[in-house]
């Protein structure tokens, strides 16, 4: 519409009303008029109700702007806090400044943290302790290996899961004082290393492996290894894990590599490792067989556009391709359906069902390749073939599906390879041969409409593997491979843990490990690669014979060459023949399933595996229980006749905050660095650009980085880190990690180190606290409750770390500190500190000295640095032999602090106190306050006597405390509060408070509260109120409504006892 038109449709709107309103009667102009009138005044009060609140709103900005300004003003004023500087020698004890030093006097994680690792390796305190003899102490043994890292890059978060879970139980069976040994090490992850060294040479060289050659390519490996494992091992030491590093090990170090050449000869001699001829995960991209662990199952939808590998477009996927096959000497044609049209080369079987009729006068024919002349044989095969599915007739690929090869075995078909390694159709394909196997695929199709076969295609959705190190689309190929039988290796690890020798926890993760094991497959140790453990075996290549490679016949295995050799001149004796080592190199599960015997030096019969094997536990994700954990036990117990280690737990896999898995791509894996230091989202972003992601995939990365961490990531420091993680381990599957929950464990750290401080300053310089903590007999009631708390954490945090609830017992040590110690006892001890006897300051003292002793002892498993730093400042007893919170005992049940009397007791002051405390608050009372105690229970009386003095120190606002038996004895003017069954509060009111503002005040909540239970009770009342509400609004709205009435009668109840103090 033109604005001429608008204009015009305008004008004639107007002189349509016009005419309607001159038809109006007298009568009928009043009342619009009036209803005119009506709506603008409306209209008005709207607007300057608008008007008001943008009025308001204008102020609180202003108002804001100027407290930031003056909050600006001041904190530019205040002098800035002097940088801490650690002036200790690296190894040397720490040189620690005074708490009232400027640059120490607050928590200040980096400056807590310096100095006290490197001391505590070079003391050796790491290392395991033996009795003089040298034998294992009386207390025990606690032995447990660290999954190795793969040298790949830097830790993540979930291995500083790991090593949180670990070091709180090595460092808590230390300090029971066991001989404990935690042995480090580090993986060499073979196509893990191999696959993120070949995209960074890309990546920054434009160079293949291939260009360098393998030996060439190797030093490139071990280059990165070296930076990696510096980097790791940096991390290791920032989050405090107490690894004996004098037993560190690497698996491709000659030990370990001596060990791993031990095995598989040993298996292959007995014939537990054999040759064979059989599917694997094969990946183009990356020209190597994958273990299941590498193979990433993903569901897609139909008609799906991916991106793979080797191609410059997107390839299709989720279409299922319907064509017909020709029966040979018909004109018959049997319809079959696939989403791989591009394996027809390799089809060697069409699969029926032996009782389907349409198709049993085809048993026993054959139909035509279209692209070849070998004729397909049609089988009966119920377990291939279904009915009810499709066409009924399946096309059989027994090279190229799993499936399929399981049919292949058992109709005998032939099995034919259509791919080179490099996902090329080979010679097999005649003139198709050099095609790429996803360009093949459309060449089929065309192909085959071409030929009047293509019937349809339709979306489909499916489940496709891919390569989880290169995206690459996994092929199933056809590869001769070193294979380890595991039926009978199943069985005796199944035995193990159902005799008890072995415990794993979870339950939900034993359940997992039978599962698996009762239906396992025989296991794939050859891949493709050059880094990793080269295959022991050797290829005898006789003169003047070509023999099978496939043929396990024709291959020796040996420790090394000459073993080899030897074994080859007896199996051949008087023959000529060449050895060549298999160039394949061993799955990387192969060494750390040797890894928990591996690591003490087996196949040597060093002093460590006398000392230390079996271990006593294994503790890793559940994600490689099958991967890792089941091998471990099977290999340790074919090799060594016994169980590799006593205990399994299981912990949760790591991910963000809205329970996504942590990947690169999406921004949200966690460097525990960055969350010990603390880091900017831009800084952030910029770590972005020196890993190994494209452009694409960094712009999603920063966009999820932005998600997740839209401020960065706060400074919060190994110990509220280490914490935080175990706070987090529930014995769920996942945990879905919060940075800010790190970061308020950040406060607690900040707690603790006030709360020392504090307690130092009222333990005083010359404090000397006695030889033991026994008690004295002096101890006031405050005391034996905080003694008996102090003893009950120490009871739960044993029993709870023996059956590895770590969430208990950091809820336990958690509550012990915030609202046992320093909410109760540290506050509640001052005035006897303060204004107490000499014998009462004394003895107030050393229970101080004791429960911040037994705090700090209680979580260093924990929090090792913060624990370390306060500690050292501590005076100690005289019986102290420790000279490391590392080394000193841990805190144990103790009967003579058990005294539920006196805790029962206490918990009635504290009820007195809050109530007191809330008729103060109730009534604006802040001095000169009359508290009245009134209770007929004899030993609630004498309690209240007995502690006169210390609830009034504890109500600051009290000047009298009085205790009576009966409410006769309660002078007019109190208003009371019940503090427990047969024991209330009485407040003195009268002439403290003005009578009539305060029942003013309670009026407008009475009020307020009426108007609320109204509009609840309309919307619980409305007819469709039962039909249309969710059983959650409903039970909201209930319990809302039950709380304001209860709110109604107290306010009421309040107000008639003001009405009362007036008369």
């Amino acid at each position: 519409m033109t604005d001429e038109q608008k204009e015009s449709a305008a004008k004639s709107a107007a002189a349509a009303a016009a005419a309607a309103d001159a038809a109006l009667t007298p009568e009928e102009r009043a009342a619009k008029d009036a209803k005119k009138k009506e709506k603008e005044a409306k209209k008005n009060a709207k607007m300057a109700k608008f008007l008001a609140k943008k009025a308001k709103q204008e102020k609180i900005a202003k108002n804001q702007a100027k407290n930031a300004a003056s909050k600006k003003k001041k904190q530019d004023k205040a002098e800035p806090k002097p940088e801490y500087v650690d002036k200790t020698v690296r190894g040397e004890k720490k040189i620690q400044v005074s708490l009232q030093d400027p640059s120490f006097s607050s928590y200040d994680p980096q400056a807590v943290e310096s100095s006290w690792y490197s001391w505590w390796v070079k003391q050796g305190f790491f290392e395991p302790e033996f009795t003089k003899d040298g034998k294992i102490k009386p207390e025990g043994l606690f032995v447990i290996p660290a999954p190795p890292p793969n040298v790949t890059g830097a830790l993540h978060i979930g291995h500083a899961l790991t090593v949180s879970i670990q070091d709180a139980l090595v460092r808590w069976n230390r300090m029971k004082g066991k001989t404990v040994l935690f042995v480090p090490g580090f993986d060499h992850a073979g196509i893990a290393t191999q696959s993120v060294v070949e995209k960074n040479l890309w990546t920054h060289e434009r160079k293949t492996r291939h260009d360098f050659g393998r030996a060439a390519f190797i030093e490139k490996v071990w280059e990165w290894k070296e930076k990696y494992h510096d980097k790791i091992k940096s991390q290791f030491e920032e989050m405090g894990a107490s690894y004996d590093w004098n037993r560190e090990v690497f698996t491709l170090d000659e030990s370990r590599c001596k060990a791993v050449n031990e095995a598989f000869v040993r298996l292959f001699d007995e014939g537990t490792i054999y040759r064979s001829l059989r599917l694997v995960n094969w990946s183009v991209k990356l020209n190597t067989a994958l273990s299941n662990l590498e193979v990433d199952n993903k569901t897609i939808a139909g008609h799906s556009m991916i991106s793979v590998p080797g191609y410059d477009n997107k390839i299709e996927f989720g279409v299922l391709t319907y064509f017909a096959y020709p029966v040979v000497d018909s004109d018959e044609k049997v319809i079959v359906a696939t989403t791989r049209p591009e394996t027809i080369f390799g089809d060697t079987g069409l699969a029926v069902h032996p009782d389907d009729a349409r198709y049993k006068h085809l048993h026993g024919k054959f139909v035509q390749c279209p692209f070849s002349d070998r004729k397909i044989p049609i089988i009966t095969d119920s377990e291939a073939a279904d009915m009810e599915f499709g066409t009924g007739a399946v096309k059989i690929t027994p090279g190229h599906d799993y499936n399929d090869y399981a049919t292949g075995k058992r109709n005998n078909l032939d099995f034919i390879n259509i791919f080179t390694d490099d996902g090329l159709l080979n010679e097999n394909c005649g003139k198709y041969a050099g095609l790429k196997r996803f360009d093949a695929r459309q060449v089929v199709i065309d192909e085959l409409k071409a030929k009047g076969l293509l019937v349809r295609q339709e979306g489909h959705e499916m489940t496709l593997p891919f390569c989880s190190r290169s995206g690459d689309v996994i092929e199933p190929y056809l590869k001769p491979q070193w294979w380890v039988s595991q039926k009978d290796m199943a069985d005796e690890a199944i035995k193990a843990v159902r005799d008890g020798r072995i415990t794993i926890q979870p339950l939900s993760s034993e359940h997992e490990y039978f599962h698996w094991l009762e239906n396992i497959q025989d296991w794939c140790i050859s891949r493709q690669l050059w880094w990793g453990h080269r295959c022991p075996a050797y290829f005898v290549h006789l003169k003047g014979e070509e023999n099978d490679r496939n043929d396990g016949s024709f291959w020796v295995a040996g420790r090394n060459l000459s073993e080899a050799q030897k074994k080859a001149d007896v199996k051949f004796a008087g023959r000529d023949f060449v050895l060549e080592q298999d160039e394949d190199v061993l799955d990387t599960w192969f060494s750390s399933g040797l890894w928990p015997i591996s690591t003490l030096g087996w196949p040597e019969k060093t002093q460590d595996m006398e000392t230390f094997h079996p271990m006593s536990m294994l503790e890793t994700g559940w994600d490689i229980l099958f991967f890792w954990v089941t091998r471990m036990i099977m290999m340790g117990l074919k090799m060594t006749g016994d169980v590799p280690f006593k205990e399994v737990f299981c912990h949760s896999l790591v991910r963000d905050a809205q329970g996504r898995k942590m990947s690169k791509s999406l921004g949200n894996v966690i460097d525990p660095y960055d969350v010990i230091t603390g880091i900017s989202l831009e800084d952030l972003h910029k770590q972005l650009h020196k890993g190994n992601l494209d452009p694409r995939e960094i712009e999603k990365a920063t966009e999820g980085q932005k998600l997740s961490y839209p401020n960065g990531i706060p400074q919060c420091g190994t110990d509220a880190l280490r914490f935080a993680l175990c706070a987090y381990t529930t014995g769920g599957r996942d945990i879905n990690l919060d940075i800010l929950r790190v970061a308020g464990y950040r406060k607690f750290c900040n707690k603790i180190f006030q709360a020392t401080k504090f307690v130092m300053m009222r333990l005083g310089e010359d404090y000397q606290p006695p030889a033991t903590a026994k008690l004295s007999g002096k101890e006031s009631l405050v005391e034996k409750w905080i003694l008996h708390k102090l003893n009950e954490c120490a009871r739960k945090m044993n029993e709870d770390l023996e059956k590895r609830d770590f969430y208990e017992s950091t809820q336990a040590i958690y509550t012990f500190w915030l609202y046992e110690l320093c909410d109760v006892y540290i506050e509640n001890s001052k005035y006897l500190i303060l204004e107490g006897t000499e014998e009462q300051k004394k003895s107030a003292r050393d229970t101080l000295y004791t429960c911040i002793d037994g705090a700090l002892r209680m979580i260093h498993p924990f929090m090792p640095f913060i624990t370390e730093e306060m500690w050292q400042r501590l005076p100690k007893r005289s019986s102290e032999t420790a000279v490391t919170i590392v080394k000193a005992s841990y805190p144990v049940y103790k009967a003579e602090y058990d005294d539920s009397d006196s805790v029962n007791a206490y918990d009635l002051v504290m009820d007195i106190t809050k109530s007191a405390r809330s008729l103060l608050s109730q009534y604006n009372i802040t001095k000169n306050a009359k508290i009245y105690i009134e209770t007929a229970k004899p030993v609630y009386n004498e309690i209240a006597q007995d502690q006169k003095d210390a609830i009034r120190s504890l109500v600051k606002a009290a000047t009298e405390v009085n205790v009576v038996t009966s409410a006769s004895e309660i002078p007019n003017g109190c208003v009371l509060d019940a503090a427990a069954p047969d024991c209330n509060v009485h407040l003195m009111v009268k002439g403290a408070v003005d009578i009539e503002k305060e029942i003013e005040k309670v009026n407008k909540k009475l009020t307020k509260a009426r108007g609320t239970l109204n509009n609840l009770n309309k919307v619980m009342g409305a007819e469709d109120y039962q039909a249309k509400a969710s059983e959650e609004a409903k039970e909201k709205n209930s319990k809302t409504a039950s709380s304001t009435e209860a709110d109604i009668d107290g306010y009421k109840a309040t107000i008639a006892n003001l009405e009362k103090l007036k008369l």
